[in-house]
């Protein structure tokens, strides 16, 4: 088959999740004999990546249009160059899917969470991604969700079937190699993009609170929330490390290696962060939202906004033995439940079926 991927930034993964998601299953499918193309902001120096085509196209870089502008021009792309099936990420491009399907080619569209309820966004972004998820219900061949949660939101608010594909992890830990002066499980660490449904900032001020000489990696940044961005890195705590945004094998040796690892989201469908931490077998402590529940309920140590400091306290004062166990049934619970393998099964049996179908 050939398969078009757009609505992210591009491959390799430099940002979140939907840039991990593309990355991870367009190479799987390209080894599977497909032939993918992944539609990029962010251009590389080199065509290819991991055998599958990346197509540069220009954007308009601004908080509310740059994905919309570039999946916009993305798509003009693809009806000029037609593909066997297209798969958008991001609801807010569900106004572009229509489009393809005119010319024959079946859309899946991966919705994520429910994106309007960021606080980043502005009345009018908000509204847009509300009038979004109306539209994701027929705009498309077919919906995708990638949490229980979302599925069912769709399936009650709009009564729209969707196809249920979980996110994806690897499995185990890699080999640990000296960063940011850390030592092996001698750090807490937290990787997300720094805005406010994320709460960073209470992940600091929560680890201040505790009496412990391990030390806190906050790792992450956004493009379009530096006064927040202000708020977080304001600590004298010499314990708090900011490293920035840290990706690839530095990401991976970071999630194997810490003491615990603390996922404080609160918006959005299954978290990348959460599943990838749990496949290399972290210990895990996560706010509890439905969708965080899902991924990780009976598998690590929950808390509210204001218990996060007493759930530092728990993992600390915790034995050694009742944490490994915790370690081992989040790795378990990802290679049951969260295997790129599994989850690229699923998308290339889901593209059989839209392209049997057609349109």
């Amino acid at each position: 088959m050939r398969i078009a991927i757009l609505g992210t930034r591009g491959i390799p993964a430099q940002y979140g999740g939907f840039e991990t998601f593309a990355e991870e299953l367009a190479w799987r499918l390209v080894e599977r004999g497909h032939s993918v193309t992944v539609y990029c902001r962010e251009r590389e120096p080199i065509g290819n990546y991991r055998g599958a085509k990346r197509q540069y196209l220009p954007t308009i870089r601004h908080k509310y249009f740059d994905t919309l502008a570039h999946t916009g021009i993305s798509t003009l792309h693809l009806l000029a160059n037609p593909v066997d099936v297209a798969l958008y990420c991001n609801g807010a491009n569900a106004i572009y899917t229509w489009l393809p399907r005119v010319l024959g080619m079946p859309v899946a569209l991966n919705v994520d969470g429910l994106e309007r309820k960021r606080k980043k966004w502005n009345a009018l972004a908000k509204k847009w991604y509300h009038l979004s998820e109306w539209l994701s219900t027929f705009c498309p061949t077919r919906i995708v969700t990638d949490a229980f949660e979302i599925e069912r939101y769709y399936r009650e608010s709009y009564q729209a079937a969707s196809t249920f594909i979980p996110y994806g992890a690897e499995l185990g830990p890699v080999e640990w190699k000296p960063m940011l002066g850390l030592a092996p499980r001698e750090y807490f660490l937290y990787v997300t993009r720094f805005e406010p449904e994320n709460n960073p900032l209470l992940v600091r001020e929560s680890f201040e609170l505790v009496q412990t000489s391990k030390k806190l990696a906050l790792v992450g940044n956004a493009p379009y929330a530096q006064e927040y961005i202000a708020q977080v890195r304001n600590t004298k705590d010499p314990r708090v490390i900011l490293p920035g945004a840290i990706f690839g094998s530095g990401y991976r040796v970071l999630q194997s290696h810490c003491f615990a690892y603390v996922h404080a989201t609160e918006v959005g469908g299954t978290h990348p962060a959460l599943i990838e931490a749990m496949g290399r077998g972290a210990l895990i402590l996560y706010l509890e939202t439905p969708e965080n529940i899902e991924v990780a309920g009976g598998v690590g140590i929950p808390f509210q906004h204001d218990s996060l400091s007493d759930a530092l306290g728990l993992a600390l004062s915790m034995s050694e033995s009742e944490r490994e166990l915790l370690r081992s049934s989040a790795l378990e619970r990802v290679r049951q439940r969260y295997s790129w393998d599994v989850v690229t099964d699923q998308y290339e049996a889901l593209f059989r079926e839209l392209c049997q179908g057609r349109g």
